[in-house]
């Protein structure tokens, strides 16, 4: 396995910390709304790749903090004349809808900031002890110049770095390139006693603080998009190892952007779409096959043009899918052909090549081509004359190779389904009472609603246009 390491700047050998077992944390939301797509790509990613390190063979212990505490949430809260819990557990609740439409597992831990203070200021307790840290006016920074190594992960000298820096009137810092730890209470603001009096916690010594405690000192990969490299990944480095004297992390995997109008797309920018309403006009699976068709290092383009596209390419699937399940019901129980012997091991071919570029910096792009290789192949060979042998070993792979890394889901009715069915079980009775007007009737309706229907000798299939 080799992934691109934004540390080193270079696609590297992927070795684990301990054999057998991955430590992987991975930037949650801040949960003080619906999240969109440009969040959902690092989701979507990482989860596969979880996925995927679980298929051949790894314990992965997977980590996704909730922020639930935050200068965007404190403002939220007030304009809605809430709690900052409150506001927090509604955007938790709606996360995890989105993620679960989405095909995303459950992290094997799910921390939150705010459940995760006395860690935090231990943590910062340990920084000033050492002299990376210091305390000003009840706010502690990070002494930045006191870490050598500082600017590693985003291959900026600190001098540089210092140049575009500032310090805002109301800080009291010793360099502008200095970062908060912990923040004075402001009235108003949730806060928590600390040995500098009342306060909150910075953004970056969250993560460092839970990282540390689900995974321990140094974890295997520390995952997120990529304008996370500057500033909060770098300020995670720093604090981590000034506080522990050891590599924070040995693998830093980040995706790239998706952009609106060859733009970033961001809040900030008002050129985002959230997940929640683009799920409703195509559904969660669109979403996850559009992020999962372009590599994740490389930025991807968001046009409804190409949702059409994913949503075609997707109904291949199902219906290849869905076509094995109307055969496996009526083809003789005979034995395999030479032919079908054959296309099976094509088939298994293509499942190597799919796996083969998936250890190469996980290219998903490339993996899915082998998944429509996969279909082709089986569409060919998988017809009312095929033995059932093949159809079962066929509908088989195929769910293995699409589970890999789950572009699509096979397991999901839809409320449509049912809809469907009873429309096709209506006009099965029609014409078996020869009321050909009503039969003819309801084939137009299903072909109104984008279904088209297939009369086969072993019966009526049908599928989404």
């Amino acid at each position: 396995m080799k992934l691109f390491n934004t540390l080193t700047n270079k696609k590297e050998d992927f070795i684990p910390i301990e054999e057998g077992k991955i430590k992987m944390y991975c930037c949650g939301p801040t949960v003080y709304n619906f999240f969109h797509l440009g969040n959902s790509r690092p989701l979507i990613i990482f989860d596969a790749m979880r996925r995927f390190f679980e298929y051949i063979g790894y314990d992965v212990t997977f980590v996704q903090n909730f922020t639930d505490i935050d200068d965007k949430m404190i403002k939220k809260a007030n304009e809605e004349g809430v709690t900052v819990k409150e506001i927090a557990e509604r955007y938790i609740a709606e996360y995890k809808t989105d993620a679960s439409g989405l095909g995303i597992k459950e992290a094997s831990v799910h921390p939150k900031a705010t459940e995760n203070i006395p860690e935090i200021i231990e943590l910062v307790k340990t920084l000033i002890e050492k002299g990376h840290a210091y305390e000003s006016n009840g706010d502690v920074y990070f002494r930045t110049h006191s870490f050598d190594s500082y600017g590693k992960l985003s291959h900026q000298p600190l001098s540089d770095l210092e140049e575009g820096a500032r310090i805002d009137v109301n800080e009291q810092k010793e360099s502008a390139v200095d970062f908060a730890l912990w923040k004075a209470a402001k009235p108003g603001e949730p806060h928590w006693t600390s040995p500098w009096g009342e306060g909150r916690p910075g953004w970056h010594i969250e993560c460092s603080a839970m990282a540390t405690k689900y995974l321990g000192k140094t974890i295997d990969i520390h995952a997120g998009g990529v304008d996370l490299v500057f500033p909060h990944h770098e300020n995670e480095i720093a604090q981590s190892e000034c506080a522990h004297g050891c590599d924070f992390a040995k693998y830093w995997v980040h995706n790239g952007f998706i952009n609106v109008d060859n733009q970033k797309m961001s809040k900030s920018l008002n050129n985002f779409f959230t997940v929640r309403d683009i799920a409703s006009q195509y559904g969660y699976d669109v979403i996850r096959y559009f992020i999962l068709s372009a590599h994740y290092r490389n930025p991807i383009n968001y046009t409804v043009e190409i949702l059409e596209q994913c949503k075609a390419s997707i109904q291949r699937i199902v219906n290849c899918f869905e076509n094995l399940c109307h055969l496996e019901g009526v083809c003789e129980n005979k034995g395999i052909s030479a032919s079908e012997a054959a296309s099976l091991e094509k088939i298994k071919e293509y499942k190597k090549s799919f796996i083969s570029v998936l250890e190469d910096d996980f290219n998903t792009a490339d993996a899915i081509g082998y998944l429509f290789e996969t279909v082709r192949e089986i569409n060919t060979n998988a017809t009312d004359d095929a033995s059932l042998e093949y159809i079962i070993a066929a509908k088989e792979l195929l769910i293995d190779i699409n589970g890999i890394i789950s572009v699509v889901s096979f397991d999901k009715k839809d409320s449509l389904d049912s809809e469907v069915e009873a429309l096709i079980a209506e006009r099965q009775a029609a014409r078996a009472a020869k009321d050909y007007k009503r039969a003819d009737e309801i084939r137009d309706t299903l072909k109104n609603m984008g279904i088209i229907l297939e009369d086969t000798k072993n019966g009526v299939k049908w599928r989404k246009e």
